[in-house]
């Protein structure tokens, strides 16, 4: 029977145990909220990222999780600049031209400012430029790739959330929360 850990990751810390670009410890890690070291994350969240992260100590099942062959369903609650609309979002879905090739099909919709926890330190905030949220799923994980797919349709991100991966839901875990469960 293997092991998952089901962790919320909070903006600003590594999606790993240890800090091997900076021995001074000065960024966060996931041994500042996990004591897992057996674990490894299936997959990556970027540092200015937040939400899902899974962690298995089983090498195939992190294999399953996070090989693109797998084409596990990220989903994504994104916050961009602008307010972005329809077309955007059928752009979003047929797939978007970046500098490394065209990106799988997505699934993008339209997405009511959802009722979540405040970002610590808030995002900034001009007067002048409204914003607005679309969740994005994709097959695929290339660098940074929702960042850029949404820069690519002219709604740049600000805020990004990732909340599920296949049938794993971020669901009620605050950041920096973990939860442990069993597969059979």
């Amino acid at each position: 029977m293997s092991q998952l850990i089901l962790f919320n990751k909070p903006f600003h810390v590594l999606s790993q145990f240890t800090d091997r670009d900076r021995p001074d410890n000065a960024r966060a890690t996931l041994s500042d909220f996990l004591q897992a070291p057996e674990f490894r994350p299936a997959g990556r969240l970027d540092y200015d990222s937040e939400g899902l992260l899974l962690l298995t100590r089983d090498g195939k099942l992190q294999q399953e999780i996070a090989h693109p062959k797998s084409a596990q369903w990220k989903t994504y609650w994104v916050q961009v600049e602008g307010q972005i609309n329809v077309e955007a979002c059928r752009q979003l879905s047929k797939g978007v031209a970046l500098k490394d090739g065209l990106t799988r099909p997505a699934r993008a919709d339209l997405l009511a400012p959802p009722d979540i926890w405040e970002r610590h330190p808030p995002i900034r905030v001009r007067k002048t430029v409204s914003d607005s949220w679309v969740e994005i799923s994709i097959t695929e994980g290339k660098n940074r790739q929702v960042r850029r797919m949404t820069a690519a349709v002219g709604y740049p991100t600000l805020r990004l959330i990732r909340v599920s991966i296949g049938p794993w839901h971020i669901a009620t875990l605050s950041p920096g929360e973990h939860r442990y469960i069993s597969l059979t």
